[in-house]
């Protein structure tokens, strides 16, 4: 009986024991990091794994050292030249430093955040409505820029920024349609009074070789009627030139001198 009793005593505290071992137990996964606290100091890293906390004394925080992407909460900003847009954002980043994510800041991803809405407003409104529209790119690098700079020292490493959407009033969006219609009609209309140009040269200069060979009119014209013979339906209208009226002209005198020759 006494041997029973001490058996019990015994086995008693040891699962006691080894029950609260084991719900104090904390497991980290491959894609985490912990950090370890000893009465409130840090005390290490904890690798993947199960790790025995001693409660009281010992406390630890897991950190999520995957890479996160996080929206950028729109901003509604004035660029440089006084124009109003609503721009938002996406930034991918991730812990490097688990510790100094913990102990450096509080919340380093709502930190992240405020930092990248931050950022995103002032370079906006350093840039001209222009630049904003077509350097996208550049003012996505030189907000990664700023915020990794900050953001390094909390043990937080910025991936990249990408500007989403460029939102423009509307009215402005009326008046850039109707810039970009008369920049097209303008366009249009230089390259059509160009190549007015172009063809009266070119006519100049077959009205030139024309002129310098006798029958190359006449050449030409012949080659037209041709053309336009092919089609039987077309009704063809053209002046006879002036060489051959000339000619059946001459060709009359001709015969009337030749009758008073006769008669007399």
């Amino acid at each position: 009986m006494n041997i029973g009793f001490a058996v019990t005593c015994l086995v008693v505290p040891v699962a006691i024991l080894f029950f609260i071992a084991l719900l104090n137990i904390r497991q980290v996964s491959q894609f985490q990091s912990g950090v370890l606290f000893t009465m409130g100091k840090f005390s290490r890293m904890l690798g993947p794994g199960w790790h025995v906390i001693i409660p009281i004394f010992q406390s630890m925080k897991i950190v999520d050292l995957r890479i996160k992407a996080h929206e950028v909460e729109g901003q509604e900003t004035m660029t440089k030249d006084n124009v109003s847009v609503h721009v938002n954002a996406v930034i991918y980043y991730k812990i490097v430093d688990a510790s100094k994510s913990v102990i450096e800041v509080e919340q380093a991803d709502w930190a992240v955040s405020q930092l990248a809405q931050t950022t995103m407003r002032n370079v906006i409104g350093e840039a001209t409505l222009d630049e904003v529209l077509a350097h996208r790119d550049k003012l996505s690098r030189r907000i990664e820029e700023i915020v990794d700079h900050t953001s390094e020292k909390w043990g937080v490493a910025i991936e990249t920024v990408e500007l989403k959407d460029i939102v423009l009033p509307k009215n402005l969006k009326r008046t850039m349609a109707k810039v970009a219609e008369a920049e097209r009609e303008r366009d249009a209309n230089i390259l059509k009074a160009e190549g007015e140009v172009i063809a009266a040269k070119s006519l100049a200069e077959a009205a030139s070789i024309i002129a310098e060979k006798p029958g190359a009119l006449h050449l030409r014209t012949l080659n037209s009627i041709n053309d336009i013979s092919s089609d039987q339906s077309n009704t063809v209208v053209f002046a006879v030139p002036m060489e051959i009226l000339r000619a059946i002209e001459g060709f009359g005198k001709y015969m009337r001198g030749k009758k008073q020759d006769t008669s007399e």
